[in-house]
Formats: C-alpha cells, structure tokens, sequence
C-alpha cells in the first residue's frame, strides 16, 4: 500500500494513510469502484464491513479527541456501512454540541467508527482498523477540527 500526506501545496510520500476532511464528503464513486473492506476494534467484539474505493483519502484531524486518539476519517455514506458484530459492546461518548456520537468498543476502548457532527446521515470510519489488505493507496489530509470542536 501507498500513502501521502499532503501538509500543503506539495505531497509527501510516507507509509501511513489518509482521510477526507471533516465536513466535506468524498465524492461518491462508481458502484464498480467500491471494495468491501473489512474491520473492527483491536478484542474483535465488533466488526463491520465497508464500501469504499480501494485508493481513499481521509482526514488527519486536530482536534483533542482525533489527535489523542490517532483516528484517521474515512466519511462514507450511512448504506455503505455495515455493523456485522457487537452492537452491545459499543459505548457512546458526546461532548460539546453532542452532536457527534462517538462510539468506542466497552472491552478494548478502540473507536473505529462513529457518527460525526460534520456528516450525521453517514459515519466516520477509522482506517487504522480496517483490514489493510483491500487498500491500495491512502492520502491524508490534515483537517482544521480545533476550530470546529464537537
């Protein structure tokens, strides 16, 4: 798998993925173009599919909980996730306008998906859970969510 980083106008090319900003939905691709990718959180109570490109950009985020937390987004339309295991092991966290839902597994603490403020008909997917075997190529993106805060 190939990763950037793009921190301004020039791209970096390091070994890591990347997310779209929050608040600005990726464009939708082609039906053929989605694979499904596979993840969860790091005991295995949850697991979830996702259709998504197999080149993503997601968003490095600054805010606190993002950053403590190494969440990269991937923002993918509500149809196109799949929870195939451990609705009773999700805990919800909100803070701020408790707008955004986030959701951590209540055995191992990861979050690797949750509802955001900036898109709450669709989900957040953190890629760092997911099985990387479907990725081809990661762009991340640093996203300004100090400013925005919830």
């Amino acid at each position: 798998m190939r990763t950037s980083t793009n921190r301004s106008a020039s791209c970096v090319t390091i070994a890591r993925a990347c997310l779209p900003r929050p608040g600005r939905e990726a464009p939708v691709p082609e039906a053929a173009a989605l694979v499904t990718h596979r993840g969860g959180c790091h005991c295995g109570a949850i697991a979830f599919e996702v259709d998504a490109p197999a080149r993503v950009t997601v968003s490095e985020c600054d805010c606190s909980i993002c950053r403590m937390s190494g969440y990269l987004h991937l923002i993918v339309p509500r149809a196109r996730f799949r929870l195939l295991r451990g609705a009773d092991a999700l805990s919800e966290y909100t803070f701020n306008t408790g707008t955004a839902r986030h959701l951590f597994c209540r055995r191992c603490g990861v979050k690797s998906f949750y509802v955001p403020r900036s898109n709450p008909e669709g989900y957040s997917v953190n890629v760092r859970c997911l099985d990387q075997s479907t990725l081809e190529h990661l762009d991340i993106e640093p996203a300004k969510g100090a400013a925005f805060a919830g």
